[in-house]
């Protein structure tokens, strides 16, 4: 399967779920600091329509401060009710907006976390498909768009998903559960607990000490992609999933 029809599975998927959802558990904290199942649902909305323009607005309005745009943006879309949203996912599933110079691979790992974000929290069980989790996994493990703001927080340790053997990195180890290693990857504290390793704490101090970065270095990230993209096989609307083996 293409890595963009991942996407559209995955966004008619979140749209199913959310439609399940009692008011209760659309209040529940979601993984995500600060925003509720709700705002998360509402965060999945924020670029379907007229995404590229956004995203190119952000970036220059706020020096490519993307946390400072998602913010913006969900804060908006949060205004909609429950079903508003839920019909807007469903009804742009297919919506084509791709990080520039980096194709759908930032995409679909944002939509695949922000599953994650949703379900946990409220104790509800699913089986990611691998390739999608594999999408997720090697974008955020090798040059993950700027929009994840990751800064130094991988260097020098080695990420091990023990259920599917996929690794990469080198030095001090973190390993466990392909699920709970995306989302430690991801920036989410609240699953270090089920990783092992002794590169956890160095992960843990990081993401409990990470601050924002300044627009000088904030910018260095779409620079960067500007002079060197992207492979064209990972940028290609025919990509499917890496090969980790």
């Amino acid at each position: 399967m293409q890595v963009y029809d991942m996407i559209v599975d995955e966004r008619r998927h979140a749209a199913d779920l959310l439609s399940t959802l009692t008011p209760d558990q659309l209040r529940t904290p979601s993984l995500c600091a600060g925003w509720t199942v709700h705002d998360v649902a509402a965060h999945l909305t924020t670029f379907l329509r007229f995404g590229q323009f956004k995203i190119y607005l952000g970036l220059v309005a706020t020096a490519a401060d993307f946390d400072r745009v998602n913010e913006w943006l969900t804060r908006r879309a949060a205004g909609k009710s429950d079903a508003e949203i839920v019909e807007l996912l469903r009804r742009r599933a297919g919506a084509r907006t791709t990080v520039p110079r980096s194709g759908y691979d930032p995409v679909l790992a944002d939509v695949v976390l922000h599953d994650l974000d949703i379900r946990l929290p409220l104790g509800i069980g699913r089986d990611i498909p691998e390739d999608r989790l594999a999408v997720a996994f090697h974008h955020l493990t090798s040059r993950p768009s700027p929009g994840y703001a990751m800064g130094s927080r991988l260097d020098g340790l080695r990420f091990t998903a023990t259920d599917t053997g996929w690794d990469a990195g080198a030095g001090p180890s973190v390993r466990g559960p392909a699920e709970a290693l995306v989302l430690g990857i991801g920036g989410r504290a609240g699953v270090l607990d089920e990783l092992s390793g002794d590169g956890v704490p160095v992960l843990r101090q990081r993401l409990a000490t990470s601050q924002r970065a300044g627009a000088l270095q904030r910018l260095a990230g779409p620079l960067g992609l500007l002079v060197r993209p992207q492979p064209r096989t990972r940028r290609s609307r025919d990509a499917g999933a890496p090969s980790l083996g």
